[in-house]
């Protein structure tokens, strides 16, 4: 319950945030990769959060949660967030007609820039999933 709702509400942040820098309000804001904060780490920093209120530090479920968080954590600032530069880059490139495609509908295609995260995003995503488990922690089990 707790990764669930990190993961909501970092997305709902996210989709708020996005909203106030673009004006505008953009629907796949609510699902979609990259921005600020990181609900990838929400989720995860609520599941150990919630793994150590219910079984301790020193359980198994807490290190399986714990080690999790660090994976997804760092390849959201690693590979996923190359990938978001990459696909940046290849796009402004087919803006520029650096390639000549003979079928149009090839340059029409946009790959996705949202895919990883700055250690900024990252960090308030992961305090953010830590602040919710713990007020779900005390609501539920208070």
């Amino acid at each position: 319950m707790c990764a669930a709702a990190g993961w909501c509400v970092a997305q709902v942040i996210k989709a708020l945030i996005d909203m106030w820098t673009n004006g505008r309000f953009r629907f796949e804001r609510l699902y979609g990769n990259g921005g600020m904060p990181s609900s990838h780490s929400a989720t995860v920093c609520a599941m150990f959060t919630s793994a150590a209120c219910a079984y301790g530090f020193s359980s198994y479920q807490f290190a399986i949660c714990f080690m999790m968080a660090v994976i997804v954590m760092v390849d959201a600032m690693g590979v996923r967030r190359e990938t978001g530069k990459q696909s940046k880059l290849l796009n402004l490139m087919m803006k520029e007609d650096f390639w000549d495609f003979a079928d149009p509908e090839k340059t029409q295609m946009r790959l996705k820039e949202f895919m990883g995260h700055t250690p900024l995003q990252v960090f308030c995503g992961a305090a953010l999933g830590i602040v919710v488990a713990l007020l779900l922690e005390g609501i539920v089990y208070g």
